[in-house]
This record gives structure tokens, sequence and C-alpha cells, in this order.
């Protein structure tokens, strides 16, 4: 099978054999794969995310670099064929998505992130049926591939028990961000400022359901905030990543207000404590999304409740992939591309 492939930092499309499915695995052909920021990390920081995950537990630390790996976990696909010890719930040629992880003698590896298990940048891959979901006819290919990174954003919402009175900032109106904001509004949240450097971003948070955007080097978002009579944040989101966050988030907070960290940074988050004692702050770690937030996901772009159409891009095939990744984090990119292996 054709697959963009990473090793050694360069991606290239080559030949990879056709994986067989084993047991509780599914022979999927992939339809579409989004590119995602994520992606970005592992071509120019693969090494650390090893190496944290050796350190400190994670699914990483057993990746092989010395191997090709087909990246891409965000995708739509078609059920080719099921392993042993599957229930088969759904025909072949039923299209599925799924959360990215397999798990092997109680192993998780990440689909599209090791060399065992390619990903939505080749035409086939494995994919472990508890974690699959069926895509209803009324969604798109396109639209398919964005449940994932969605229920990543309704996962980080939920992270912060956001309630009905909460005045709730969100940093970063990337795919995460926007999923933040949509997760938001469909908790009943109606006081959402969304923060960010660019403009586009600022309105694509606005129609997600923000009430509205501000560049944070012009206008604080902390202070009392008279479009919502004065009231101050008392719930932050971080989807940013970058370091040095956190100590920016918490002066401006109020006694008792949560912080909710989503973004996904590589380097280490000095923190002074004290501030944050003397403010009661109560910081969560949001992760990634679970079956829950994935059904939740996919049942809300069928059902229109959340409209996602304004995240997809152009589609390119795989000898574009090398060239697109660099670019995905720039503002002026769109929020997803497309990749189709059968271009």
């Amino acid at each position: 099978m054709r697959a963009a492939t990473l090793l050694n930092g360069s991606i290239t499309v080559d030949e990879l054999p056709i994986p067989v499915p084993g047991p509780m695995q599914v022979l999927v052909k992939t339809r579409r794969c989004a590119i995602c920021a994520s992606d970005t990390h592992f071509v120019t920081s693969a090494d650390v995310m090893i190496e944290n995950s050796k350190r400190f537990g994670g699914p990483y630390a057993n990746i092989d670099l010395t191997k090709p790996i087909a990246m891409g976990h965000e995708f739509v696909a078609e059920i080719v064929e099921y392993g042993p010890q599957t229930q088969q719930q759904h025909p072949v040629g039923t299209r599925v998505t799924a959360i990215p992880g397999m798990v092997v003698d109680d192993q998780l590896s990440i689909v599209g992130y090791d060399s065992s298990y390619p990903g939505g940048f080749a035409e086939y891959m494995l994919l472990f049926e508890p974690l699959m979901l069926a895509v209803p006819d009324e969604v798109s290919d396109d639209l398919a591939t964005l449940v994932e990174p969605l229920a990543v954003g309704l996962e980080h919402a939920r992270a912060g028990h956001p309630t009905v009175d909460d005045t709730v900032l969100v940093i970063g109106a990337g795919a995460i961000g926007l999923g933040v904001i949509a997760g938001l509004k469909k908790a009943g949240v109606e006081r959402i400022i969304a923060a960010d450097l660019d403009a586009g971003r600022r309105d694509l948070a606005v129609q997600m359901g923000a009430t509205f955007g501000v560049d944070p080097r012009e206008t604080s978002p902390y202070g009392p905030q008279k479009a919502f009579d004065g009231k101050q944040v008392d719930l932050v989101y971080e989807c940013v990543g970058r370091r040095g966050m956190l100590n920016q988030i918490i002066p401006g907070l109020g006694v008792g207000a949560r912080i909710v960290m989503g973004g996904y940074s590589l380097e280490p988050e000095e923190l002074l404590v004290p501030p944050a004692q003397d403010r009661r702050l109560t910081i969560y770690f949001a992760s990634g999304e679970e079956l829950q937030d994935m059904a939740l996901a996919l049942a809300s772009i069928a059902d229109g409740s959340i409209d996602v159409r304004s995240w997809v891009g152009r589609t390119i095939g795989l000898e574009e992939v090398a060239a697109a990744i660099p670019s995905i984090n720039a503002p002026s990119s769109p929020i997803r591309t497309l990749v189709d292996p059968a271009r």
C-alpha cells in the first residue's frame, strides 16, 4: 500500500505492506484523514515525546524511529476485514471513525504514531474494534474526519466542569479551542470570550458560539466585562500549548477561579505557586477524548447541532503531505487540511 511515511525527520511516499488484523482488530481502507497540529509536534519533536513517555509513562515509549511511520489519527475509513475475536457489528464496507488507540497485551499504542500501526496517511489501517464508531450516511467523509478533533475539544470542555453561571475565557481558537467553545455551548454556557491573536480565528470562534473575541495584545480578557454586567472570568481554557501561558493566566484571575490546561507543550512549565494559592485556584489537566466524547461529537455533527463545515480546507494527496504539515499551525491556514490517500 502507498503511505506518506516519516523516517529520519523527512516525509516521503513509500510502499508498506498491508497490515493483517490481529485479535480485536479491524482492517480498514482510509477515505480521508486530517492533518493535526500534533503531527507537526511529532515531525519536529518525536524524540522528546518518546523520552517523556519513557520517563513519566505514556503511549509513545516504545516507538521505533528507525522504522517508517505513517502518521494520521483523525480519519474516516471503511471496513475491509475483521480479525479474530471481533464482534463484527457492522458489515464490511461500513464507514467508521475511531479513537486512534490500539491495545495489545494491555499496552496502549497510538495509531499513526507507531510503525506497527500506520495511520490515515496510508491507504490501509488497523483499528481497535472497541474504540470504533460507525459513521451515519448523512455525515460526509470530510466532516467525519473532524469527529476526533471535535471530541478532544468536548473532553476538554467537560474537564472544567462548566456551569451556566460561569463566565468563560478560551485562549486559542484552533481546532481544540473551537471544540471547547462548542462543548461549552452544549453545556448551556452563555458568557464565552475567545482570545486569539488572529482576527480570522476570532471570527471562527464567534461562529462556533463565543459571545465575542478579543485580541489579548489590545484588550485584557481577565478584568470585569461590561458585556457581562461587570462579571469577571472564573473559568479559563488554555488551548495554545505554549510555555509560560499558565503564569500569564494566574495573575489575572480572582478567588476560586478554575483553569483547564488543554494545550500541548513539550517544554517544562515553571510555576510560582503562591499567586495560585492566594487565589485558591483549581487547575485541571485535560487529556484525549473518551468514547463518550467521540459519540457526542459524531451525533452533534450528524444532527447539525455543532457546525464544523468552516473547519474544512483543501484536500490533498499523499505527495503533498510533507509540504503541508509545516504550515498547518499558521493562522492563515484552514483549521484542517484533509488527505485522500487515493489521490
